[in-house]
C-alpha cells in the first residue's frame, strides 16, 4: 500500500511525527474500530478517528437525534433532529474524510450479534450512556478477546480506562455489577466533558493501532472539569472477578 499525493498532504502532520511516519499512517488506514454509541462520547471519538484516517469505523446506535442531544453530540446538527444517529454521523464523517469507510449499525449491540460484529474490528470504543450496555460490552469484548476503551460521564466529571482482555484489569474488576436502576432525571453533563473523554478514547484507539505509547490499562483516569484536574487511580486485576478471575 502506498500513500497517494492527497494522502501525504492530508496526513502530513502525522507523517512528520517520528512515532508515526508513513508506515504508521498506513497502519491507521488499515485499522478497524467499532464505536458503540454515536452520542456525546461517540461523536468526538468518531470525528478524530476519521480525521486520523482510520480505514474502517463502525458506528452502532439504535437511537434518533433529539434536540436535547445537540448541546454535546457534535456530529449532529439541528437539521438532523429525528434522523437515525448513525446516518447523521455517517454523513459528517464521510464528508470529513472519504478515506474512512463508515459501517453503520442502526441497532444495539447484544450478546447474540456481538460475536459476528466484533470479528471485523481491531478495537472497540464503549461510548454508551447506561450501565447495562457497559457491562454487556465488557462481557462480549472479553469473550471475543477484543481490546476496548471504557468511558463514563456525569455532571462535570468523566472517567476512562482501557482494557486488554485476559491481560489487564477489566471493567468488572473495578465496578463488579451494575448499580440498582434509578428513576432520577439526568443532570448534565456539561457539554464539553464528553468531548474531552471521547477524544481520550480516540487517542487510545490510535495508539493501539499504531503500537505506540503506554495504553491506559490498569488505571482509571478521572477528570473533574470544575477543578480542571486529572487523577489516575491504579486498579488491579481481581482474581475473584466474575468475568476474568482465576476461578471462572
Amino acid at each position: 500500500m502506498r500513500l497517494n499525493d492527497d494522502q501525504k498532504q492530508r496526513y502530513a502532520r502525522h507523517i512528520s511525527l517520528p512515532e508515526i511516519g508513513e508506515p504508521g499512517q498506513k497502519k491507521l488506514l488499515a485499522g478497524r474500530v467499532l464505536i458503540v454509541g454515536a452520542g456525546g462520547l461517540g461523536s468526538p471519538s468518531a470525528f478524530y478517528l476519521a480525521a486520523a484516517g482510520v480505514g474502517a469505523i463502525g458506528l452502532m446506535d439504535a437511537d434518533v437525534v433529539d434536540l436535547s442531544n445537540l448541546q454535546r453530540q457534535i456530529l449532529h446538527f439541528t437539521a438532523d433532529v429525528d434522523r437515525p444517529k448513525v446516518e447523521s454521523a455517517c454523513d459528517k464523517l464521510q464528508a470529513l474524510n472519504p478515506d474512512s469507510r463508515i459501517c453503520v449499525y442502526p441497532h444495539r449491540l447484544t450478546a447474540k450479534n456481538a460475536g459476528e460484529i466484533l470479528e471485523s474490528y481491531d478495537f472497540v470504543i464503549d461510548a454508551t450512556d447506561n450501565f447495562d450496555s457497559k457491562f454487556m460490552i465488557a462481557d462480549v469484548c472479553h469473550a471475543a478477546k477484543k481490546p476496548y476503551s471504557h468511558a463514563g460521564i456525569m455532571r462535570f466529571c468523566g472517567q476512562t480506562m482501557t482494557v486488554q482482555p485476559g491481560k489487564t484489569a477489566c471493567y468488572r474488576c473495578v465496578f463488579q455489577e451494575p448499580p440498582p436502576a434509578s428513576d432520577y432525571a439526568p443532570q448534565g453533563p456539561l457539554g464539553a466533558v464528553p468531548g474531552v473523554m471521547g477524544s481520550i478514547q480516540a487517542t487510545e484507539a490510535i495508539k493501539f493501532l499504531l503500537g505506540i505509547g503506554d495504553p491506559l490499562v490498569n488505571t482509571l483516569l478521572v477528570y473533574d472539569a470544575l477543578e480542571m484536574s486529572f487523577r489516575k487511580i491504579v486498579v488491579k486485576r481481581d482474581k475473584a472477578c466474575s468475568l476474568c478471575g482465576d476461578k471462572r
